[in-house]
């Protein structure tokens, strides 16, 4: 039963949970500097993602800022 709940409803569950964590911070810290915050943790993100596709960072990276 929970198990289909949470199949059911795993983006409105990791949403609700994202949204709650951003307000917590922006309660703690501010709004810019919790926008601030947001954007490394995206941009951590994806060049983690990246790394785990076994994309050479390097030359990633300087097509992204050397274009």
């Amino acid at each position: 039963m929970w198990l289909d709940v949470l199949e059911r409803h795993m983006g409105k569950i990791i949403g609700a949970f994202v949204g709650l964590l951003f307000a917590i911070i922006v309660l703690k810290y501010g709004f810019f500097k919790a926008l601030f915050i947001t954007a490394c943790a995206i941009l951590g993100f994806f060049l983690g993602k990246r790394v785990d596709e076994r994309i050479d960072l390097r030359s990633y990276l300087a097509r992204l800022f050397y274009r």
